[in-house]
Order: structure tokens, then C-alpha cells, then sequence
């Protein structure tokens, strides 16, 4: 083995162990997929057979998961694709500053303050009628590849 055949798995940067790899074959709808360096949620999978010596191609359809947009992708069936870590979190809401970041309380007690109040206009309504009527509010965080978000939001009560 010599040098020149490993080379391009040094291309590995601060950002790999946001990622995991996986065959892009093996991935399926409603599964996660990085396109063009954003995290998606696939939407539409299609695999199509090439002809003598080519390889089955993989036609990715996913929806941006932070901000909605629609990316495609085509992939070699038996080449390896970026598939993002997601995380989901539910925090319990404390405040809203009127600069729009949220003030959450964690599992462990601290607060965390470094989350903006989200840009879906439905979410964004009933985070703040519900805290402006006093309810007790668990947001769900989702995060990835560095970005979080609120993507959630349930109703534990109101507050005693």
C-alpha cells in the first residue's frame, strides 16, 4: 500500500464528527442526509440503473431541517454519503428577552440562553401566547451539525 491510494481520507475537518458515513443505498425516506453541507430530512428517494459499467445512481430529495428548503442530490449507489447527527432535547421554556433569545432550563438545572426564538411564523405564535397566558412550556430543541433550533412545542400545564 502505498501513500498515493490513502490520501484523500486526510480531508477529514473540524466538522467530521458532526457526520457519520453511510452507503447511500442504504438510506432511506423520512432518514437524514447532507447536501451541499446542510442537514436534510429526505423526502423522495429514487435509484436508478445505469447501463453496462456505470453505477446505480441514488436521487436524494430533502427538506432542509433549520430552514426548509428543498436540496437534491444524486449519489453513486455504493458510494458513501455524510449522514448528520440529530438530536432532539426538550427544555423547559423560563423567559423570553425582548432582543428574541429564549431563556431555557436543562435537565441539570442551568439555563441555557444562546437560542434564538424560532422563524416559523405558527411556532413563533404559540410560544409567545402561551407564555404571555402564564403556561408551563417544554420547547423541543433539535440539533445538528452545530445548529440548534426549536422545532417543538408542548403544553405541561399551567404555571401553580
Amino acid at each position: 500500500m502505498s501513500d498515493e491510494e490513502h490520501h484523500f481520507e486526510s480531508k477529514a475537518d473540524a466538522g467530521a464528527s458532526k457526520t457519520y458515513p453511510q452507503q447511500a443505498g442504504t438510506i432511506r425516506k423520512n432518514g437524514y442526509i447532507v447536501i451541499k453541507n446542510r442537514p436534510c430530512k429526505v423526502v423522495e428517494v429514487s435509484t436508478s440503473k445505469t447501463g453496462k459499467h456505470g453505477h446505480a445512481k441514488c436521487h436524494f430529495v430533502g427538506i432542509d431541517i433549520f430552514n426548509g428548503k428543498k436540496l437534491e442530490d444524486i449519489v453513486p449507489s455504493s458510494h458513501n454519503c455524510d449522514v448528520p447527527h440529530v438530536n432532539r432535547t426538550d427544555y423547559q421554556l423560563i423567559d423570553i428577552s425582548e432582543d428574541g433569545f429564549v431563556s431555557l432550563l436543562t435537565e441539570n438545572g442551568n439555563t441555557k440562553d444562546d437560542l434564538r426564538l424560532p422563524t416559523d411564523e405558527t411556532l413563533l405564535s404559540q410560544i409567545k401566547d402561551g407564555f404571555g397566558e402564564g403556561k408551563d412550556l417544554v420547547v423541543t430543541v433539535m440539533s445538528a451539525m452545530g445548529e440548534e433550533q426549536i422545532c417543538a412545542l408542548k403544553d405541561i400545564g399551567p404555571k401553580n
